[in-house]
């Protein structure tokens, strides 16, 4: 018996760093469903670059796990022709950056393919993207494209930040019958946590949760960003201020509800991402908070992510990325209101 099939069976309790947990849930969905293909560049012999689909070509074989050319519009085209024939494939964008040559099959065939055979035709694509920052890399390799996606009508965007979500939402996502952007943070996949492998037990796909409960002030986070909320949350409470942490989990579709009832409790609110705040996905997040919680406001929603420039050189990066002082300013703000 296998680690993940004695998981499966109830016999282990297993913790798993999140790169292995995102494996584990694609090995379970191949073993359920042998329509389940995993593709993309160095996936199979390699095993990816952060080595996230390790073993899967040796135990599911090349038809089922296919290293394919570098080009990510061939490749996401590909996956919708394959999708069109009955299959679920899972395609690998090696790198956050890298997925802009495929934004046109994404963008206007993957998105779109419903709504234009009139609930006729589904495309239950995986697109998996490595996204942000916080790894040292080059340039290319520390985007977070992730509003270009939310923007686009037919798409179902998610944002996994710990190995539990990881392991159940690509699962989830898998067994979608809509096309899935499911955004992994990079510098997250050796952290480690237990695993719930029980389905009874999960979340829905695009139910956020609330990961640090709090009275004063609602903080709005996802993906790589979580874990850094949860930090300044730990250094607020030393302050005497109690920071209720949302992982919204699920970008498109948002689960508003979740987030009005914080927000109408605490009364301030403060989202937090890489990307660039300037149209950022915290743009949207404040309208709506503050369409729906207005009379209950005590400040404006205040954004934290990235400063609107290209992604700098890695020695430069700590200057970029959200962290807990520019965190804990911005909740020092709402207080002054």
């Amino acid at each position: 018996m296998t680690e993940v099939q004695a998981m499966e069976a109830g016999t282990a309790t297993t913790t798993y760093a999140l790169a292995k947990a995102l494996n584990a849930g694609m090995r379970k969905a191949m073993e359920d469903d042998p329509k389940v293909l995993v593709m993309g560049e160095d996936v199979g012999r390699l095993g990816g670059v952060f080595r996230v689909t390790d073993g899967l070509q040796k135990d599911f074989g090349e038809e089922r796990v296919i290293d394919t050319p570098l080009a990510e519009s061939g490749i996401v085209g590909t996956a919708i022709g394959l999708a069109l024939r009955g299959y679920r494939p899972v395609v690998e964008i090696q790198f956050d950056g890298f997925v802009f040559p495929a934004a046109d099959q994404i963008i206007t065939q993957l998105a779109k393919m419903r709504m234009r055979s009139l609930g006729a035709l589904s495309l239950p694509v995986v697109v998996r993207i490595p996204c942000g920052g916080g790894i040292g890399a080059v340039e290319h390799h520390s985007e977070s494209p992730e509003n270009y996606f939310t923007h686009t009508a037919g798409l179902r965007v998610v944002a996994c930040s710990n190995p539990a979500d990881a392991y159940t939402m690509i699962q989830q996502s898998i067994a979608s019958p809509d096309p899935v952007i499911f955004f992994e943070p990079k510098r997250r996949y050796w952290e480690k946590a237990p695993v719930e492998t029980d389905p009874a037990r999960w979340l829905p796909l695009h139910q956020a949760r609330v990961v640090n409960p709090g009275e004063h002030v609602t903080v709005l986070a996802y993906g790589p960003s979580v874990k850094t909320c949860l930090e300044a949350a730990s250094a607020a409470a030393d302050e005497g201020r109690s920071l209720e942490v949302i992982d919204l989990r699920s970008l498109n579709p948002l689960d508003i509800g979740t987030v009005v009832e914080s927000v109408n409790r605490t009364g301030r609110c403060v989202v937090v991402h890489e990307a660039p705040v300037f149209s950022g996905y915290g743009a949207e997040l404040a309208a709506r908070v503050t369409e729906k919680c207005f009379y209950r406001l005590e400040a404006p929603v205040l954004r934290v992510g990235g400063p609107s420039t290209p992604y700098p050189p890695s020695r430069l990066e700590d200057h970029y990325l959200p962290d807990l002082d520019r965190i804990l300013d911005a909740v020092d703000r709402t207080f002054a209101w």
